[in-house]
C-alpha cells in the first residue's frame, strides 16, 4: 500500500491572542467524555456596516435533557475584549444589523413564562444595541414566527408565520378529526408580513399561497426572492422547490427556476438554497445540492424581464459547502470551499454578464471555516473556523496571511492532551487514490508498536471528515485519548477530493466504497499503528449503514462494532425515510425499477456472515433512517445468529442525539463495547 503522510501545521498569523512572551499552559489534562459538554461553538457570524464590530452567537450544552442554548455577542475586529449581549440561553439567531449599526436584529424566545408573547418562550425577532442592555420585542407573533430580513433601508421587517391551510376534498373529514396525521390535506404554508419599524404598523406582504424554505430581499427594497414548494411533506423540498421572484408592489411573480430546468441536471431531486442578491439587485445566486452528487452555484441574471441562468464553474477539486454571499459593491461571489479536508472562503471575481473571473482564496492553512461575513464596503472579513489544535473561535483576515484571532471561546483546550491529527491517503479499490483522517494518541511514537484501532465513518455520505479538531460522540478525539488509532476514511463518494470521486459511489453503494475503507484498515495495519486482532468499526447515520456493511463483508475483520441509526435495507429506506431521493439517486431508479441494485446495496441480505460483536443505537423519532432498521438488525443477530448485540433506543430523539444525557450514554456505551471486546476489560 502508498501512504502519504504529513502532519499539518497552520499558517497563521495571529496577533493579539495573549500576553506578549508568555508560555502555552502545559497540556496535561486527558480528555474524558464530559469534556465534549464544555465545548462552546461560535454560529451566526455578522460583521457591522463599518466593519468595527463582528456579531456572533455562542452555543453550550445545557445540562441533562435540555439540549443546547445559545447567546449573542459582539467582539471589535480590531481586537479587544468580547461582550455578552443576551444571557440564559435567550438566543441570536438570525443575526442582522441595522444599516446604521445601531441595532441588532435577532431571532430570540423570552422563557419568563407568561401566557402571552412576547414572553411565553415562542421565538419572535428582537433588537438590542450592541453597547448592551435589555432587549425590545421586535413581533409579538401568536405562536412566533420562523425567520425575518431587515429591509435594506432599516425602516421595515419582514417575517414569516405558518398558516394552516385544509383542502376542500374531504375538508370536513380534515377539520373534524384535525389531532389526526395525515398524508396529505393539511399544509402548514407561509404568510409574509411586513412591520413598519417606525410607525409599527402591521401588515400581510404576501397571503399564505405556498411554502416559503427561504427568503433574501432585493438591495432597493422592491424584491424579494423565495424559495418555495406548494407543499410540506417532508419529502416536498427535494426536487420539488423553485426560486421565484416577487415584486412587493404588485405582487407579480417570476418564476426563476423552470421545470425544464431541472430536466438536465443529473438528478431530478436536488433542493434549493442559499439565496443571495448581488449588490446591484440585477443577479441572485443560489445553490442547488444533491445526493451523491456535486453541488452547485447558479447566478439568474436580469435581461428585460427574464432572468437567464448559468452555473458557476468552481476549480477542481474545490466543493461547494455553502454560504454564498456578494462581497461589497462589487460582482464577486464568495462562498465556503471545500478541498483536501480542509474548508476555505473562495471569492470568484466578475460574475457579470454571463461571464466569471478568476477564483482565489480568502483564507489558507488547515482550518475548517464554518461561516463568514463581510461589512458593507466589503473590505473586513469576519470568520469562523477550527484548526488542529483549537476548537472554532472568531478571526479577522485581512489577507490570507494576516489574520487577528479575535475570541478565545474555548480556553479550556489549551490545557487538553491532542490527537496528533494528521491527513493520510493509501490506495483503494482499482488503484484510486483515497484520503482519510488519522488521529493518534497523544504522545504516541511512531514504531513504538500497534494500538488498538478504530474505523469511525462519517456520515453523508455527500460530505466528509475534515482535518480541526473535534472531541464528539461519533469517536473523533475521545478514541485517541483512550489510546486507540483512530482513522477517519474519506472514501468514494466524499466530498472536497473532485466531482468525479464524489460521483463514482452512484449505482455502487456497499462495494466501491466498502473496497476503500477496507484498503484503509490494511494500511493501517502495514504502517504498524494498529493490532489486526483489535479493530472496532463505528459510525452514525450513513456511517452507521457502513458500519452495517462493514461487518457483514468482512466477518473477520473487526473485533467490534457501533452501529449508530444505519440503513439496514434499501427498499424500506426508500420507504420510510424522509429524503426518498437520496436513496433513488444511488440505486438509480425506484425499487420496481432496479430490484437487484437495492438488493445488492443492502446489508440485510449478507448478515449471516456477521461475527462482531455490535452495540446498536437509535433515536426513537428518527425520520431519516427510522428505528426499524435498528430493530431488524438486532433482532437477526441476537435471535438468529447468535451474535453478541445490545440495541440502546433513544426515545423521542430525532436523528442525531440532541441532548447531553443522550448523548452521555452513547459515549459511555461505547467506551464499555469496545474496551470489552478490543482490549479484554
Amino acid at each position: 500500500m502508498m501512504m502519504k503522510l504529513a502532519l499539518l501545521v497552520g499558517a497563521l498569523w495571529l496577533a493579539g491572542t495573549g500576553a506578549a512572551g508568555a508560555a502555552p499552559p502545559a497540556r496535561t489534562h486527558n480528555m474524558q467524555p464530559e469534556d465534549c459538554f464544555t465545548l462552546t461553538a461560535v454560529e451566526n457570524i455578522a460583521t457591522s456596516p463599518d466593519g468595527t464590530l463582528a456579531a456572533y452567537t455562542e452555543n453550550r450544552w445545557a445540562e441533562g435533557k435540555k439540549g443546547r442554548t445559545s447567546d449573542l455577542w459582539v467582539v471589535p475586529v480590531d481586537g479587544g475584549p468580547a461582550r455578552r449581549l443576551t444571557f440564559d440561553g435567550f438566543g441570536g439567531g438570525g443575526c442582522a444589523w441595522s444599516p446604521d449599526g445601531r441595532w441588532l436584529y435577532f431571532l430570540g424566545r423570552d422563557k419568563a413564562g407568561r401566557d402571552t408573547p412576547p414572553h411565553d418562550g415562542s421565538t419572535q425577532a428582537w433588537r438590542l444595541s450592541p453597547d448592551g442592555g435589555t432587549p425590545t420585542p421586535v413581533t409579538r407573533c401568536a405562536d412566533g414566527i420562523d425567520a425575518f430580513v431587515l429591509a435594506p433601508d432599516g425602516t421595515s421587517l419582514y417575517y414569516t408565520v405558518s398558516r394552516e391551510k385544509t383542502d376542500e376534498e374531504f375538508g370536513d373529514l380534515l377539520g373534524k378529526f384535525d389531532e389526526l396525521r395525515y398524508g396529505h390535506g393539511v399544509r402548514d404554508l407561509t404568510e409574509v408580513r411586513r412591520l413598519d419599524l417606525v410607525t409599527w404598523r402591521d401588515e400581510v406582504a404576501l397571503p399564505a399561497t405556498r411554502v416559503i424554505h427561504d427568503l433574501a430581499i432585493a438591495p432597493d427594497g422592491t424584491r424579494l426572492a423565495l424559495i418555495t414548494t406548494t407543499d410540506n411533506e417532508a419529502i416536498f423540498n427535494e426536487g420539488w422547490s423553485r426560486v421565484e421572484i416577487v415584486e412587493l408592489a404588485g405582487g407579480a411573480v417570476t418564476e426563476v427556476t423552470s421545470q425544464a430546468w431541472r430536466d438536465g441536471h443529473k438528478s431530478p431531486y436536488g433542493w434549493l438554497e442559499d439565496l443571495a442578491w448581488a449588490p446591484d439587485g440585477k443577479a441572485l445566486a443560489f445553490s442547488i445540492s444533491y445526493d451523491g452528487y456535486a453541488s452547485d452555484i447558479w447566478v439568474a441574471e436580469q435581461s428585460g424581464q427574464d432572468w437567464p441562468l448559468r452555473k458557476v464553474a468552481r476549480p477542481d477539486p474545490i466543493g461547494y459547502d455553502g454560504g454564498l454571499a456578494w462581497r461589497g459593491a462589487r460582482r464577486t461571489l464568495c462562498y465556503r470551499g471545500e478541498s483536501m479536508a480542509r474548508v476555505h472562503v473562495m471569492a470568484v471575481e466578475g460574475v457579470a454578464g454571463g461571464t466569471q473571473g478568476r477564483t482565489v482564496e480568502l483564507t489558507k492553512g488547515d482550518l475548517v471555516v464554518a461561516s463568514f461575513a463581510f461589512d458593507r464596503k466589503g473590505t473586513t472579513l469576519a470568520a469562523v473556523w477550527e484548526t488542529t489544535t483549537d476548537a472554532n473561535d472568531v478571526y479577522a483576515v485581512t489577507t490570507p496571511d494576516k489574520v487577528r484571532r479575535l475570541t478565545r471561546t474555548n480556553p479550556q483546550v489549551d490545557t487538553w492532551k491532542l490527537p496528533q491529527i494528521s491527513h493520510v491517503s493509501w490506495t483503494g479499490e482499482g488503484g484510486r487514490t483515497v484520503w482519510g483522517i488519522l488521529e493518534l494518541p497523544p504522545g504516541y511514537e511512531k514504531g513504538s508498536g500497534p494500538l488498538p484501532a478504530i474505523v469511525e465513518l462519517h456520515g453523508g455520505p455527500t460530505s466528509s471528515t475534515r482535518i480541526g479538531f473535534r472531541l464528539w460522540m461519533y469517536g473523533r478525539g475521545l478514541m485517541p485519548a483512550r489510546g486507540y488509532a483512530l482513522l477517519n476514511p474519506n472514501y468514494r463518494g466524499s466530498t472536497g477530493y473532485g466531482d468525479a470521486f464524489l460521483e463514482e459511489l452512484v449505482g455502487r453503494e456497499n462495494d466501491v466504497e466498502v473496497k476503500d475503507i477496507t484498503a484503509g484498515v490494511h494500511w493501517l495495519v502495514d504502517q504498524g499503528l494498529a493490532d489486526p486482532k483489535r479493530i472496532g468499526v463505528m459510525g452514525w447515520s450513513n456511517g452507521g449503514y457502513l458500519t452495517d456493511c462493514m461487518i457483514a463483508a468482512e466477518p473477520d475483520m473487526f473485533a467490534a462494532a457501533s452501529s449508530g441509526a444505519g440503513v439496514l435495507d434499501q427498499v424500506i429506506q426508500w420507504g420510510i425515510e424522509d429524503t426518498p431521493g437520496h436513496v433513488i439517486n444511488f440505486m438509480r431508479g425506484l425499487p420496481w425499477q432496479n430490484p437487484d441494485a437495492y438488493r445488492a446495496a443492502s446489508p440485510l441480505y449478507r448478515l449471516d456472515r456477521v461475527k462482531t460483536p455490535t452495540i446498536i443505537h437509535v433515536g426513537g423519532n428518527d425520520p431519516r433512517v427510522p428505528v426499524a432498521h435498528s430493530r431488524a438488525l438486532y433482532r437477526a443477530l441476537k435471535h438468529y445468529l447468535d451474535v453478541p448485540v445490545q440495541l440502546v433506543e433513544y426515545p423521542g430523539e430525532p436523528h442525531g442525539l440532541t441532548t447531553q444525557r443522550n448523548r452521555m450514554a452513547k459515549m459511555q456505551w461505547d467506551l464499555a463495547w469496545f474496551d470489552k471486546y478490543l482490549l479484554g476489560k
